[in-house]
């Protein structure tokens, strides 16, 4: 018989929390604050904190810190404005940082 298994998850590393599935996954081609991250088109069990603006890599951004719900660690941002019409994509969207996510259900 066949295990049946749930969908693939993200999860925060400190609570294992699920903030994401990977289905939601946009890229992972992304640089976070302590290294590589992952673009989420959706996140949940996330706490969205204060907008600021931000010069990133990319660009000017107005962006806002992205904490997990349980435990209140900062897991990365969510993009709520992007002053260049070639990141007008990012609008929306989460990054969440490799180094503070898990994988579930893989």
């Amino acid at each position: 018989m066949a295990n049946l298994v749930g969908p693939r998850l993200y999860c925060c590393y400190n609570c294992l929390n699920n903030v994401s599935y990977h289905d939601d996954v946009v890229s992972q081609a992304f640089q976070g604050r302590n290294g590589r991250a992952f673009l989420f088109s959706h996140a949940m069990n996330v706490t969205v904190g204060p907008k600021e603006d931000r010069q990133l890599m990319t660009g000017l951004h107005t962006v806002a810190d992205v904490f997990c719900e349980d435990c209140n660690e900062v897991l990365g941002w969510k993009y709520v404005r992007a002053y260049e019409e070639s990141q007008k994509y990012k609008e929306g969207k989460f990054i969440l940082e490799k180094s503070k996510i898990v994988m579930e259900n893989w």
